[in-house]
């Protein structure tokens, strides 16, 4: 197996190739022969899944200087090299079903970097540094962070399907490029509120985080994957907490019976101080003894006049988190045009958990 490999090699060395294919190879170190001399100066793609590869070598980039693709899928990786940032023309890195604790913030300097895959792996948390899209540029602290974070601004894809991750670090977004963010499978409670922000941020999968019952309201037009999400609730009927308010009594959402309960979550305060708001302000139209609008700064003016989206079931206004509810629709002659499906479906988008479950499309 050994001269068959060192065969192989030698072919690509002498014949220029630009890819090399050693997928299956049982290597449990990364070949000495790649490494050679001056290296495979004109490959550009290198296939290595499915070893049981621990580590990559330091001089990687100063003897494959040209990677463009580098695919690592199912290894035993537990420790990426600082060195791998010097790859400046990797556009593709694959490091899915390996060993990963952490992400080395090295990453962040390959500027031509596009797909980042890593997926099914043991990371708890992504160095919120590495996404870091606004740093300090007179700072000198900041200033080892500064030479990675051009790669970031031009991720485009990148999955974390599968790990141990309990949030998103918030700055990821505001990438400007970023279109595709997978992170199904992991332990993931809550999103960022204004995740879905971007324009460019189109798919965002979160499929099987048991615990994530809300999608910010950014997400709201965007494609999503969502299913496996949360879980139905049965809370025992409490009187409705409300607060007072001159002669009004304003009532606050369902949501908060469920406090101390180990089945839900409570809405952030935010949503709830808003949507009560919403009501309040449109009652004060009809009484203009209460509330006086001009007591109320005019950016929040214009966000009660027009929320990010209304209730699919009771029409509710929602400002920051929305329930989805998935509904797989009969076959259509326009289906097989997304992606090869024949099927297609409906999402629709609730204020609570209650409307969630009784939302019907053919109610």
């Amino acid at each position: 197996m050994a001269s068959e490999l060192c065969k192989t090699i030698s072919v690509a060395r002498l014949e220029k190739h630009k890819n090399l294919f050693l997928n299956y190879r049982n290597l449990h170190h990364f070949p000495l022969e790649l490494l050679k001399d001056e290296g495979l100066q004109y490959l550009e793609r290198l296939y290595m899944k499915r070893n049981s590869l621990t580590t990559l070598p330091e001089n990687l980039a100063q003897k494959l200087p040209n990677l463009v693709e580098l695919y690592l899928h199912s290894n035993n990786i537990v420790v990426v090299p600082e060195a791998i940032g010097s790859l400046v023309k990797l556009q593709c890195l694959d490091l899915s079903d390996n060993a990963l604790e952490i992400v080395c913030p090295e990453i962040g300097r390959l500027r031509a970097l596009r797909h980042l895959r890593l997926a099914n792996n043991q990371l708890q948390f992504l160095p919120p540094d590495h996404w870091n899209i606004a740093p300090n540029w007179r700072s000198r602290e900041h200033s080892w962070t500064n030479h990675y974070l051009r790669c970031v601004l031009f991720h485009k894809y990148l999955t974390v399907d599968r790990n141990r991750l309990w949030y998103v670090p918030r700055h990821l977004c505001q990438l400007p490029s970023l279109n595709e963010l997978s992170m199904a499978g992991n332990r993931l409670a809550f999103l960022p509120l204004d995740l879905g922000r971007s324009r460019e941020l189109q798919y965002v999968y979160v499929d099987n985080n048991i615990n994530l019952k809300g999608l910010p309201s950014y997400l709201y037009n965007k494609v999503i994957g969502c299913s496996g999400c949360g879980a139905p609730i049965q809370v025992s009927e409490v009187k409705l907490l409300s607060f007072s308010s001159g002669p009004r009594t304003i009532f606050l959402p369902a949501e908060v019976k469920a406090i101390g309960t180990e089945h839900d979550h409570v809405l952030p305060l935010q949503e709830l101080a808003m949507r009560s708001l919403y009501h309040t302000y449109h009652s004060f139209l009809k009484d203009l003894n209460f509330l006086s609008p001009i007591s109320l700064p005019r950016s929040l003016l214009e966000l009660l006049h027009c929320p990010l989206g209304h209730c699919h079931r009771c029409s509710e206004p929602m400002f920051t988190i929305v329930y989805p509810k998935l509904f797989p629709l009969r076959e259509t002659p326009m289906a097989g045009l997304h992606q090869g499906r024949t099927t297609v479906s409906f999402v629709a988008y609730c204020c609570s958990t209650q409307c969630l479950q009784t939302f019907d499309l053919l109610s």
